[in-house]
């Protein structure tokens, strides 16, 4: 019997050898194996999906009592600061609205609304602004042309554009606050987020946005009055499920356009009497 070895079998033999050895390496006790990479990213996949789950659980509320609001501003000093906005862009505003009837002057917080039908989503042509899992809309100021159809779609004004790059020293700082957040680039629309940052990086740790303040936006903390509340209206214990059962005359802004905001406000007199 001929024992010669052509080269094709050679070839086959070798290989073979190459895997049956791959496969006792890793079947060893010697060390650990690294994944190989289909694996580190199919976890990496469901680790993201978990969190999408986790988020998409969640509906982030802020209700306003404007029996509490004494329009003193604390609250857009502090968003000046932690989100570190130029002097001619606050994030939000305070409006003084129609007096009670019996003449008590009336404020109205107006930050982003996080609309669940945002009509600022439906018109970017490039997807820049768009909701999150958890429903709050958010901004991709590198995607952003700054076209502005966003903020003449808002039916609160709650977006603001960003005309020239903001270099000099933020005049709310240190006094109500620190910035956390990167300046946005010049050219593009701005607006409120929630604190968003502030949110991801309590949950994070473990915290609970509405309840710690670590996790709550900077708005929120600020108000010495108490008047603004935060939380998850998906959870029936978080502070504004309870408040809002508390009072079923909290109302919406614009509800008649059908955009769904997450922004309630309980009014100084009855929703009744604030209409007539």
């Amino acid at each position: 019997m001929s024992t010669k070895i052509d080269r094709r079998d050679f070839l086959k033999l070798g290989a073979a050898a190459t895997a049956t050895a791959a496969i006792s390496i890793g079947m060893s006790d010697r060390g650990l194996i690294p994944l190989p990479a289909t694996s580190a990213k199919a976890e990496a996949d469901a680790e993201a999906k978990a969190k999408s789950a986790q988020r998409a659980a969640r509906k982030w509320v802020m209700v306003v009592d404007q029996n509490k609001c004494v329009g003193c501003d604390l609250c857009l000093a502090a968003c000046h600061a932690y989100n570190d906005t130029p002097p001619n862009i606050s994030w939000s505003r305070v409006e003084e609205v129609e007096p009670t009837s019996e003449g008590k002057r009336v404020f109205r917080p107006m930050p982003c609304q996080h609309c669940e039908n945002a009509p600022c989503v439906e018109v970017c042509p490039v997807r820049a602004t768009y909701h999150r899992e958890d429903g709050l809309v958010m901004m991709n100021y590198d995607r952003c042309i700054g076209c502005r159809y966003c903020q003449l779609s808002c039916p609160y004004g709650a977006r603001f554009f960003n005309w020239e790059k903001f270099t000099g020293p933020n005049p709310d700082v240190p006094h109500a606050g620190t910035p956390e957040v990167e300046r946005r680039p010049r050219g593009v629309v701005e607006k409120c987020t929630f604190c968003v940052h502030r949110i991801d990086r309590g949950l994070s740790v473990g915290l609970i946005p509405g309840v710690d303040p670590d996790a709550t936006p900077a708005c929120v903390v600020a108000c010495i009055y108490g008047a603004r509340t935060f939380g998850d209206l998906n959870d029936p214990d978080s502070p504004v499920s309870v408040l809002l059962r508390e009072h079923p005359e909290a109302y919406r802004l614009h509800e008649q356009l059908g955009t769904e905001p997450r922004v309630y406000y309980i009014p100084a007199e009855s929703k009744e009497d604030a209409a007539s």
